[in-house]
């Protein structure tokens, strides 16, 4: 075999060199276990410089072989992996266990998205790599990396799948259905995806999407609690209304007053002291747009229809509906038993306070 090397290096003919490499990757292969590391090390320093004098259809077929060998040679390995033919480095670069993180990660950052395309099919992908597909990779290639189960991503490569899902409804729901998802990028992902893609996300996994509900009506919640305490005007309002509750001057006249005047925040305090909710949450009734919550509240404490309409007089301006709308809640106002609304009431407390002893969201 010695002889035959030195003729084939001193033999231009490219198909003898050819035959040679096929010869001695045969040995090589046959061979594995009984060589040394030096051994093997000798056979890598050959077939490199065998596979630099043969044609590329050559290259094509060895480079085919080479990936379905687990213990290559890493150096030959690694020259055909960066092949800049992907019809040479696909093979490899898909299927190939002994490439090395770094080869792979080189080949992510300098070749064709055909190169990357490939390398994101492959059974295991550490997060460095992933972290170069889903940056630099085009749609097919994050696409097909996302749906990789084996797979990982970094913080940095969740959050750019997250902000690559955006108007993409098809690479939103194949992020969502990764497992191992943190938190936080489920929210995000939830936050930014169509009304039609939360839809398809509860159907693929109805326990995550509740989960993930729960986190944004949690999110909103501090945001929301957080601009309140900002406000000086809230402090101002609060500090004026809770001085006439102590005072027994808190009335439902007042209440009325406090609405059919706009007052936004002497309002909402208002009608929390009265009620006994939780600012937080009369706010988002007053707010949301449906009257029924309003009803329910305005009922639980015995308001009349007229301190009622006030409220939701104030309601219709903050959300643009019609005083048509506001009228027509009488009839529905007048059905309901303050028993019912009391008990809508009472569950309303005991979510709010659940989820104000709810650990916060990290």
């Amino acid at each position: 075999m010695i002889d035959e090397l030195e003729a084939a290096f001193a033999n231009r003919d490219i198909g003898a060199r050819a035959d040679v490499l096929r010869r001695v990757t045969d040995l090589f292969v046959n061979r594995l276990e009984r060589f040394s590391d030096e051994q093997r090390s000798l056979f890598d320093d050959v077939m490199c410089r065998l596979i630099c004098e043969i044609d590329r259809s050559a290259r094509i077929a060895f480079g085919q072989r080479l990936a379905t060998i687990a213990n290559a040679p890493p150096m030959v390995s690694r020259v055909l992996a960066l092949d800049d033919s992907i019809d040479i480095a696909g093979p490899l670069l898909s299927h190939s266990e002994h490439l090395d993180g770094e080869t792979l990660v080189t080949g992510a950052r300098t070749k064709s998205q055909q190169h990357l395309l490939a390398i994101s099919q492959r059974k295991q992908l550490n997060e460095d790599v992933t972290d170069v597909l889903v940056e630099r990779g085009n749609r097919e290639v994050v696409v097909r990396a996302a749906s990789n189960s084996g797979a990982k991503f970094s913080e940095f490569g969740y959050s750019i799948l997250v902000s690559r899902s955006q108007g993409d409804d098809e690479l939103a729901l194949t992020v969502w259905s990764r497992p191992e998802i943190p938190r936080e990028h489920l929210l995000a992902l939830f936050t930014i995806a169509s009304d039609s893609v939360r839809l398809e996300f509860e159907a693929a996994d109805r326990k995550k999407a509740t989960l993930v509900q729960d986190m944004v009506k949690r999110a909103s919640h501090q945001i929301q609690t957080k601009i309140r305490e900002r406000s000086p005007g809230f402090a101002a309002a609060e500090a004026q209304v809770r001085l006439l509750s102590q005072a027994s001057a808190l009335t439902e006249q007042q209440l009325r007053r406090f609405a059919e005047s706009g007052k936004f925040d002497e309002t909402v305090v208002a009608l929390s002291l009265l009620s006994n909710v939780p600012v937080g949450a009369v706010e988002r009734i007053v707010v949301h747009d449906c009257a029924d919550q309003v009803l329910m509240l305005a009922k639980s404490i015995s308001l009349s229809w007229n301190t009622t309409k006030a409220i939701l007089l104030f309601q219709t301006a903050i959300r643009g509906s019609s005083v048509k709308d506001v009228d027509e809640c009488l009839d529905s106002f007048n059905k309901l038993k303050p028993e019912t609304a009391r008990t809508a009431i009472q569950f309303c407390r005991l979510r709010e306070r659940a989820a104000s002893s709810a650990a916060p969201l990290k």
